[in-house]
């Protein structure tokens, strides 16, 4: 059985990173390079969805690593799975702190109400979001450690 958490676990912890790094160097991008105002209604669209669907996903990836680290007590890689909850804690925070403002107001813009700063505030997101990128690959990297 926790062979079968172990598994699952670092399948949805890696799956929420492929999908974060995807935002950050792939979507992201092809959004900045649209014409007009299409990239930041891209930006807005984007963030009501993944705001709706990301914090479930991070807070569940921090359960199953917690339930990891429970039931595995005492294994070789415990340390490293409790690293990765550590991580995935930080990610949390900075989230909660840093992103989810910037993106509660951007996720409402058009080119009619959105604020001169704009591309500043996206800009902001865009550097902590690297480095909430970077966290989370760390906590992955920490749960196959963990793994083997």
């Amino acid at each position: 059985m926790l062979n079968a958490l172990q598994v699952f676990t670092t399948v949805v912890v890696g799956v929420m990173v492929g999908v974060e790094f995807s935002v950050a160097f792939v979507i992201n991008r092809i959004l900045d390079a649209l014409p007009g105002d299409s990239g930041q209604l891209g930006r807005a669209h984007g963030g009501r969805m993944l705001g709706a669907v990301m914090p479930v996903w991070y807070i569940s990836s921090l359960v199953l690593v917690a339930v990891w680290a429970v039931a595995g007590w005492g294994d070789q890689g415990a340390g490293f799975v409790v690293t990765s909850g550590a991580l995935l804690i930080v990610s949390v925070l900075m989230s909660v702190l840093l992103l989810v403002p910037i993106n509660n107001r951007s996720k409402t813009w058009t080119a009619e109400n959105r604020p001169a700063d704009w591309k500043q505030q996206g800009d902001r997101w865009d550097r902590y979001h690297y480095v909430r990128v970077a966290v989370i690959i760390g906590a992955f990297a920490f749960l196959v450690a963990a793994l083997v």
